[in-house]
This record gives structure tokens, sequence and C-alpha cells, in this order.
């Protein structure tokens, strides 16, 4: 097929809807991507936005959610128009995924009770420790579940109010289709899963429903206020037109798509990977950084620092998730960009991120350099805060390489801390597939991470398509099932989305394990830096 007539089968097919949309709200971008039902990108857009600290909680408004939804799609449209000539009036399938965990809680008639309180926030700690003793699962700070039972013992006004709690892509999905449903692995983020069910956990329901109870919300009972649990390739609604008209306010766009069931981005990142069978894992670096990795067999007992969630299929995986990830590093790029700006530089983002990374791969250069990342507070590290910082030894060699160097390891270090705890488990790992844009820069993010992790690191052709890309083909598969596929979502990707997929391989030498040991104890010792920039800067 010529280039012509392949431009022109895409236009035909945007035309007929045979597409996936995937919409992922993230932490600083909420993407939109359509592809074609082999999972090629087709178009896609974009929109920025930043969360807000209000009252000493992070949020977004719903407003900024609306805003950003429409943005994002607008692009979109501008892109399918640029490259192919139409404006999607349809797509086959929908999916919409978000940043999991936090509290939304809404009233009777739909009223939001106090702004979205998001994944970041570290004040559950009582809500959480109390849950996790009585459940006897670990139920991490960030989970809805702590978030509500941490508005009960604070004895918040809202409380009393309460009709149901969900989580950001749950919301979207709401308003897209009316339905009040989420994906099992965006659940697993709520409240603990029982994989022989693929429903909440009825008897830990009733546990957790006595101690929200005791602690003075007697009419609260989890299984009417949590949003029903669909899995991968299940029916969860249409876009309606008022769900039509949000997206697209000009019009074009109209109701009727069959949507998939809303999921988290750990979900979106465990397809966009192809990491969905037992043995395999995936490292997903954004804003946060997090390590999914599907289960053989139930973890020997709790671990405070392992969450155990589940796939979009539902299959158990015990995931380690880090609140800081790639921003830090991100924003010492942007200030090496704003300088080759100043001095007449043309450089594209990508190419300041590449030369600025280009000797962070030699061993030794950081010797006597620490980084920090910690924007906000960190569980794993026990940092109830964040507080950024570098720090060097006096007699160290600060150059671009090694500042680099350091910066990259710590991106990494915190969840390296977690790892260890499913090292100790003897969680068989075949292989860690990574993506996110910070692997866009070929090999050097992925050999630290190999190090990091001790096990290989593979990055895919897919790697820096993201979670949008991820949900678009969650979308596919739900559209596969509707025509009567009867392949398991693991099958599926196989086949239609993977089967010709290019990947590198990382395979961390000993030296390097071993160099990156000697590393996190160095960092490790120097967290006490960190806690008391914490205590001293205000």
């Amino acid at each position: 097929m010529t280039h012509a007539e392949t431009d022109t089968a895409i236009a035909d097919d945007i035309r007929a809807g045979r597409t996936a949309l995937g919409i992922e709200l993230g932490s600083t971008r909420i993407k939109a991507c359509l592809i074609a039902l082999d999972g090629t990108t087709v178009a896609a857009g974009s929109h920025a936005w930043e969360n807000e600290l209000v009252d000493g909680l992070w949020t977004y408004s719903l407003e900024a959610v609306h805003d950003g939804l429409r943005s994002a799609f607008a692009e979109l449209v501008a892109d399918a128009e640029e490259r192919h000539g139409v404006r999607p009036a349809t797509a086959g399938s929908i999916g919409v995924s978000a940043m999991m965990h936090g509290y939304l809680a809404f009233d009777d008639a739909g009223e939001l009770l106090v702004p979205f309180r998001t994944w970041r926030n570290v004040n559950t700690e009582r809500a959480a420790g109390e849950l996790s003793e009585a459940l006897g699962v670990n139920i991490p700070l960030r989970w809805s579940v702590a978030h509500l039972h941490q508005a009960v013992l604070d004895r918040e006004p809202h409380v009393a109010r309460i009709a149901h709690v969900t989580t950001l892509a749950g919301y979207v999905h709401e308003q897209l289709t009316g339905q009040r449903v989420l994906g099992v692995g965006d659940a697993s983020g709520m409240f603990p899963i029982d994989p022989a069910t693929g429903g909440y956990d009825e008897a830990l329901l009733r546990i957790a429903d006595e101690r929200i109870a005791a602690a003075g919300a007697e009419r609260i009972r989890l299984s009417d206020v949590l949003p029903a649990v669909l899995p991968a390739g299940a029916e969860a609604g249409r876009l309606t037109a008022a769900g039509a008209a949000l997206l697209d306010p000009t019009g074009t766009l109209q109701p009727g798509a069959e949507f998939c069931p809303p999921e988290g981005d750990a979900g979106t990142g465990m397809v966009a990977t192809n990491a969905v069978t037992p043995r395999t894992g995936n490292v997903s670096a954004g804003t946060s950084i997090f390590a999914m990795v599907v289960l053989e067999k139930a973890l020997s007992r709790a671990h405070a620092d392992i969450d155990i969630v589940t796939t979009p299929a539902g299959d158990p995986v015990a995931m380690v998730h880090c609140n800081n990830g790639a921003s830090e590093l991100g924003s010492w790029a942007d200030l090496f960009g704003e300088f080759a700006a100043a001095i007449g530089s043309s450089a594209s983002s990508d190419d300041v991120f590449a030369a600025l990374l280009a000797g962070a791969l030699e061993e030794g250069v950081d010797d006597g350099l620490l980084a920090y990342n910690h924007l906000s507070g960190e569980p794993i590290a026990e940092l109830p805060e964040g507080r950024p910082l570098f720090v060097r030894t006096p007699g160290s060699r600060l150059t671009l390489g090694g500042f680099m160097r350091a910066q990259l390891r710590a991106v990494f270090a915190t969840l390296a801390l977690g790892m260890r705890t499913l090292a100790e488990e003897d969680v068989a790992i075949d292989a860690m597939f990574a993506h996110g844009g910070l692997f866009r820069t070929a090999g050097v993010a992925q050999r630290l991470l190999a190090a990091a992790l001790g096990a290989p690191v593979v990055v895919g052709d897919t790697a820096g398509e993201g979670g949008a890309w991820g949900m678009a083909v969650l979308a596919a598969y739900r559209r596969a099932v509707a025509e009567g596929d009867e392949r398991d979502l693991a099958a599926w990707l196989d086949a239609e989305v993977f089967a010709g997929a290019e990947t590198t391989t990382a395979e961390p030498t000993p030296a390097e394990i071993a160099d990156h040991a000697r590393y996190l104890e160095r960092w490790s010792a120097g967290l006490a830096a960190e806690r008391a920039a914490i205590d001293a800067v205000r």
C-alpha cells in the first residue's frame, strides 16, 4: 500500500469510527490519543496543568478537569485534521484513565463536597494505620478508603452528606457516560479486591464498615458509596449527548460511542508495556514513579511499602509506589533549556535532555554527589514533606555528567528501596518493562534503572506513548470483545498489538549492580540531610 493509500485508509477509518480513543489525566498533562485498531497512533492532543496546594492539601479543581479535557480533545481533532484531513465525529470505543487513588466525595445531588484530594497527600497516616491493622493488609496513605476514614476521624462536616466516593477516572467516566463504575485496576486503589470474585473483598468491607461506624459515621456503608467494579473488556456505558458536549463544545463529536471500564494510570502502564502476565512487571516514570509486578502467588505477609492491586483483568499485582518521580529532573532540564535559549540556541527540549544525559552513564562521575527529588512527602523514605536537595562533598568534582547522573539516580532511589522487599519475598521477575518520556533518550535511564532494580529492563517502541495510548488499547480490546473475540487480555495484546513490537533490553552487569548498591547506601544515609531540610527550611 502506498503512502497516499495508507493516509486515505486512515482517514476512512476515522470517519467510520474504526478507531479507539484513550484519554488520561496525568499529574502534569491531560492526554488524548486516537489509535487504529492495531494500536497505531493516528492523532493525539494534550493539555498542561498543575496541581494546587489548597489549605495544605494537593488538589485540582473540577473546572480545570473540564477545561483540560476540552483542550486535549480539541488538539487531537486539530492533529487529525492536519494529518488526515478529517475531524473525528465518533470513535469505535473510548476509555478514560487518570491518576489512581485520591478522594472525590459527592452528595446525592452530585455536588462535590470538598476539593479533590489527590494521591499526593499524606495526611491520612492515622486512618491508613488503623485500617491496615484491622484488615490485615496494607492500606497505603493515598488509597481512597484511607482518605474517607481520615475524614471520619477528623470529624469533617461533609462526611454526613457523602452519597458516593470515586477516583478521578471514575468521575470523568461518569460525566461522559452517566455510569458510576470503575475498572478493577483502579478500584483496587480504593479498597482491596478479592481475586476470587473480582470485586471488593466482602469480609474486609464488613470490618472497614465497623471501624468507620465506630469512628462516628454509622450511616456509611462502603458497598453503597464505592463504584461498581468491572474487568477489562466489559461494557461500561456509551457517550451521552452531555458527555459529547463536554469533550467537544463545537458539536462535531456525536454521542453513542461505547466505553470500556475506566482505569488508573498503573493499569494503563501495564497495558502500554504488555506486562499483564505473572513474572512480568513494569516501571512507569512520571511525576510519580512506581513498579508493578504481576504475582505468581500471594506474598507471605503484608508489607507497609507494598500495595496489592490488580491488572485491568483482575490478576494480583505487587505495587511499589513512590510519590516523587521525574519532576525535579524535569525542572533541571527546563533550567538548562532556558539557559540554552538565553545564549541563542534553538535546541528542542528533547535535544536539551539528550545532551544533559550524554555523560550520565560514566561510573564514578557522581562520587560525592547526592540528589534528592522529593517535592512532596515520601512514605517509603519516611519523609512527611519534600525538599528537593542537591548536596556534595567539598572534594567532589562537579561536572554536567556527574550532576545529571546524580539526578537520574535520585529518580530511581526510593523505588529501589521498596523493591528490596519483593526481593526478600523471592518474587520472580523475568523482565521489567519501562515506559514514560524519561526513556525516550535511548539507553541512559534504562541502564541506570536496570542497575537499580538488579533486573533486565526492556524498553519498547511504545515506551514514550504513555497511558493515553494504553487506555486507547484497552478501549480497542473492549471493541474486540463486543465483536465476539473470546481471548483474554494478555493473549489479545500479544497477538493484536505487540506481535511485531521492537524492544531493547538492558541487562545490568554485576559491577553495575554492586555500584548501585554502594550508591544506595550513601543515598540512604544522606536522607538525614533531607529530614533536616524539612525541619529547617520553611
